[in-house]
């Protein structure tokens, strides 16, 4: 049977088959967009080898943040409304455990080893550890007033918590030698290490985002209040190379405090660690930063209201949905200018690339769908291929691909 698409006011309907002009897929090739829609109390479930809404599934009430598992299928969407983290098996798309934590979580950080969750609950000002094997919480650990974000360094030795109210970041010790916390309910069970506070800086007023470099010695915290980024040295391991060529890295420090535009809100990495790009929503530009000698190379204007960005995996081009233009901007990293912008819809937020970044999925707040962009066509340029519907404020978007069992 032949692939049959219909194209109606520029949206793609596929039939049962996979577009002639994608990427091939071997047998059994799974790969899902799950979608939180923060009004609606439900997870939108986008297949991207058919390019097709799969099911929605109902969560608990007002989910934002979501990550997905790097070592298992699954996903985990945060419930803010009722205190809840749902559990979503991928291979099923269906919900298979509900985890309490506290009040108002908004997001969850997953570590390399796929084992622990770390969940921010803003209304509590704690985070709570999650065996995400056991589905439970083990250790709750305080933090300073609201906190937004938590992120776990790549070599799982240090979280990293941001607190909006207290203008501050907390990192804390994940090292085996931090304080240990023993399950109340499995004294016979090896005792679990709770994340011990190691150190806080404040000055960053209304902090909403934070990145950590991929080799662990960094992180950049956007004060959104104000208009700068903070760069901390992170601690570095005892008798690693770097605490042997400067023993004054071990310990966290501030490195500088670098002007921005007005209200950062967003930092996009670039793979290669190099480089940082920050989103200046009320300058409707970005500024770039090189991380290894922690200053700001230049800022660019590159649409109204720009929200948030991604970096390709090739370190070339940065993507960026500007909120208040219904578009995304493409900037080249290599020539340092803005390039071009494609159609989204009604106030684009999140933006996830699928596995192999030839989709880029926008989620447009404006209209309770997911925008799908090629990010190169046959003659190489970008362009809205198709709408996917989610549900009501789409907030969030991760990507998972697996190969079937």
């Amino acid at each position: 049977m032949k692939c049959g698409p219909i194209l109606l006011a520029a949206t793609v309907v596929l039939t049962g088959c996979k577009h002639r002009s994608f990427p091939d897929v071997p047998s059994g090739y799974r790969e899902f967009a799950y979608v939180s829609n923060g009004a609606s109390n439900t997870v939108s479930v986008l297949d991207l080898v058919y390019l097709r809404q799969d099911r929605i599934l109902r969560v608990g009430h007002q989910p934002t943040g979501i990550s997905v598992n790097p070592q298992t299928n699954e996903v985990y969407i945060v419930n803010t409304g009722d205190g809840t983290v749902s559990v979503l098996n991928a291979e099923k798309n269906e919900i298979v455990s509900t985890i309490g934590v506290h009040s108002k979580p908004f997001s969850i950080a997953v570590d390399t080893n796929g084992r622990f969750g770390y969940v921010a609950n803003s209304g509590a000002n704690n985070v709570s550890v999650i065996d995400l094997a056991k589905r439970r919480e083990i250790a709750v650990v305080g933090t300073g007033e609201q906190p937004g974000l938590a992120r776990v360094a790549p070599d799982m030795r240090t979280l990293a918590v941001t607190n909006r109210s207290s203008g501050s970041v907390s990192l804390y010790d994940l090292d085996p030698k931090s304080a240990e916390a023993a399950r109340p309910d499995h004294k016979d069970e090896e005792p679990i290490k709770a994340p011990h506070l190691r150190a806080s800086f404040n000055g960053c007023p209304g902090v909403t985002d934070a990145v950590i470099l991929p080799d662990s010695s960094k992180l950049f915290a956007a004060c959104s209040g104000g208009h700068q980024v903070l760069s901390i040295g992170l601690a570095s391991a005892p008798g690693s190379w770097a605490a042997k060529q400067d023993a004054g890295t071990l310990t966290d420090r501030l490195l500088a405090r670098l002007d921005v535009g007005k209200t950062p809100i967003n930092i996009a990495l670039k793979p290669d660690g190099g480089e940082i790009f920050v989103s200046n929503f009320d300058s409707d530009s970005i500024t770039e930063i090189s991380t290894t000698t922690n200053e700001v190379g230049g800022t660019y204007m590159i649409g109204p209201k720009p929200v948030f960005g991604v970096v390709s995996a090739d370190n070339t081009t940065l993507w960026v949905s500007n909120f208040g233009a219904d578009s995304v901007s493409l900037y080249s990293i290599d020539d340092g200018k803005r390039t071009g912008s494609v159609h989204t819809g009604p106030a684009p937020d999140a933006l996830a690339f699928s596995a192999d970044e030839h989709l880029l999925l926008a989620a447009n707040t404006g209209t309770g769908d997911a925008a799908v962009l090629r990010t190169q066509d046959r003659d190489g340029n970008p362009g809205l291929f198709t709408m996917l519907p989610t549900g009501n404020q789409p907030n969030a978007i991760a990507v998972k691909a697996f190969k079937q069992k």
